[in-house]
């Protein structure tokens, strides 16, 4: 992965959050890093005598965040709250809300509380491709224990305050200074330390371990595939009613797309999960699976099959979300990205290429693997993720 920082230009910022912003942006630049609002980052800095943690704010893009896309949060406050035993949603957003020195910065990241924990000045945290394909493999943790011996490897927990608090638990005895990073399976990475620049060059050298790693076990040739035919009109006419609105279709027929959707066994090939568990919102937790021949049925399984994942895990005063898929693996054909306009289909495009390229580069070494239909649901249907989407 190459490395993107200029001593030069970072030499022009001189405050600790100008410099945030700059470190920051430069993750944002990778696609293998974050996508579409991936990740967050933070500084904890002296504010009139006090450490404030400026966190990223919820629903920023790395890529593009200013100084006012950090919400500044008290830390005394952020680390009474990781001892708590139990700590609502609402409460969490409420007590971060209040500890805020600038009630006009946006709402701190759901990860706030696990920055804070975090006793170095820089934290950084993205959902590298790389280390996340290997986590969401048959022996992904094994994987990522002989890649990374100095990191604290933590099992997927649901993001927000229940991870914070089991990382101040399983950290209160931990030498910082020999941790190297800290990797949750199934999700992503942070590296640290009190200066950003080797923050910045610890997360670079930490994913290009992995980026090695897949180059030597999971190399991918792609066929020469030419795509079968497949009525598009239709399936947009169809789709559009199951939606209740009008949509876009973003159609891709890369060879990468042309060689997973001619896979022989499709319906259990590409329906394995997300590659972070933030992609749900935009993706679902499976996409549909149809050819030419068969659109009326499969779109009514698949609104079947979304209303009994629905039934299954819902709480009584939940509300569906639209049961209609978000894309569609045509057999031979390609993928078809399904948005209300045309932004909302190239950022589900984005995200499926990420994905399709995961799950076939774990399958060189094992086999893919995601996080539970639960553990799906949970996150597709937490409330502090459809705020932040909207």
């Amino acid at each position: 992965m190459e490395n993107l920082w200029s001593d030069k230009e970072a030499s022009a910022y001189k405050s600790d959050l100008e410099l945030r912003v700059y470190s920051s942006n430069l993750l944002g630049q990778s696609d293998e890093l974050v996508l579409h609002g991936g990740g967050n980052t933070s500084v904890k800095s002296l504010v009139d005598g006090e450490e404030i943690l400026y966190v990223k704010g919820s629903g920023w893009d790395l890529v593009y965040i200013k100084a006012e896309g950090f919400s500044p949060v008290k830390m005394s406050t952020l680390l009474e709250m990781a001892k708590l035993e139990e700590l609502s949603d609402t409460d969490m957003v409420a007590g971060q809300k209040e500890a805020m020195i600038d009630s006009s910065a946006p709402n701190p990241s759901v990860e706030a509380i696990l920055h804070a924990i975090i006793p170095f000045k820089v934290v950084d945290h993205t959902h590298a491709d790389a280390v996340v394909t290997i986590s969401n493999s048959i022996n992904g943790r094994e994987h990522i224990e002989k890649l990374y011996p100095n990191f604290l490897i933590v099992p997927y927990i649901m993001p927000g305050f229940v991870l914070a608090h089991e990382i101040y638990k399983m950290t209160r005895n931990l030498d910082w200074e020999a941790c190297e990073g800290i990797i949750l399976l199934n999700h992503g990475i942070f590296t640290f330390d009190d200066d950003a620049k080797k923050s910045y060059d610890k997360m670079i050298e930490a994913v290009s371990l992995a980026e090695d790693f897949l180059c030597i076990n999971a190399d991918l040739i792609f066929d020469e595939i030419e795509p079968t035919g497949f009525d598009m009109q239709k399936f947009k006419h169809k789709i559009k009613d199951i939606k209740g609105h009008k949509v876009v279709l973003k159609l891709n027929q890369t060879q990468l797309a042309l060689n997973y959707a001619s896979n022989p066994y499709l319906e259990e090939f590409a329906t394995r999960g997300v590659l972070t568990p933030e992609h749900i919102l935009r993706t679902k937790h499976q996409p549909l699976i149809i050819d030419d021949n068969n659109i009326d049925e499969k779109l009514e399984e698949f609104v079947e099959g979304y209303k009994e994942y629905f039934e299954t895990f819902a709480n009584s005063d939940m509300i569906m979300l639209n049961p209609a898929p978000n894309y569609a693996v045509v057999h031979g054909f390609g993928v078809i990205s399904i948005g209300k306009n045309e932004k909302e289909a190239n950022i589900i495009n984005d995200i499926v290429e990420h994905t399709m390229l995961a799950v076939m580069r774990a399958d060189r070494f094992g086999g893919y693997e995601s996080i539970s239909l639960k553990d799906s649901f949970d996150m597709e249907y937490w409330e502090l993720e459809q705020a932040k989407l909207k």
